[in-house]
């Protein structure tokens, strides 16, 4: 009775993985604004759910080997509404209005970048590196140092906690043995690489003006461990 359409056909497995990465993606951000809007809490802890919750998207990306364009083309949208955000009150529990942070805004940015430059060389473990260093790291970083930092800091003027950079520091190790292990198996390279990310991770985590980390965390990370891997390479 109806005729079946070759093209749609033919990208119906495409068509379901954007919509598995979509349908996830959405339930992230209605359950932190859900969880905003019922216990009244600050937007600081509905960011940090969809913060730590999308980069684990990539892992989805990953498995299901999305292709590049489809997390470029996702990075630049959510990237337009971010900014969007920073004006109209879309979701005013996971960005207010005029808020002094470009952090939604870069984080979007890294992980197009991070698509763009490692899907084609066919090493996807270093954008969830990055991505997850970034998720993780620094979403617990943050919610730690909130609650338990007793012992403060400051570098340019950004206030911060040693409590809240120990667990950057060290979620950012383990992060990344886990993703290398899965990789590379349990080789030395698994567990001196990441000590190199987790150090400069945590610094730039602590330069976070105007969110930048957001940016340069995850693009840092990946870079470090794609270029120590060049350096000592595996069975050297």
């Amino acid at each position: 009775m109806f005729q079946s359409i070759p093209w749609l056909e033919s990208n119906s497995e495409l068509w379901l993985q954007i919509s598995i990465v979509g349908l996830g993606l959405g339930a992230i951000v209605l359950f932190a604004e859900t969880l905003h809007r019922l216990t009244g809490n600050s937007s600081e802890l509905a960011r940090k759910v969809v913060h730590i919750g999308t980069g684990n998207v990539i892992l989805v990306a990953w498995w299901l080997q999305i292709p590049a364009w489809v997390g470029i083309s996702a990075s630049i949208i959510a990237s337009l509404i971010a900014l969007l955000s920073y004006y109209i009150p879309i979701l005013p529990g996971i960005n207010s209005v005029g808020r002094k942070s470009l952090g939604t805004f870069f984080y979007a940015i890294s992980i197009g970048v991070l698509v763009a430059w490692f899907w084609p060389l066919q090493q996807f473990h270093y954008a969830a590196v990055g991505i997850l260093v970034m998720a993780w790291g620094d979403g617990l970083a943050g919610l730690i140092g909130q609650k338990f930092g007793q012992h403060p800091y400051e570098v340019w003027g950004m206030k911060k906690s040693w409590e809240g950079s120990l667990t950057m520091a060290l979620v950012s190790y383990a992060v990344s043995c886990l993703i290398l292990l899965s990789v590379q198996g349990n080789v030395w390279q698994t567990w001196l690489v990441p000590v190199a990310i987790a150090i400069v991770a945590t610094a730039l985590e602590s330069v976070s003006k105007l969110g930048i980390d957001n940016l340069t965390v995850p693009l840092g990370s990946a870079a470090l461990g794609y270029y120590l891997s060049q350096l000592l390479p595996l069975g050297s």
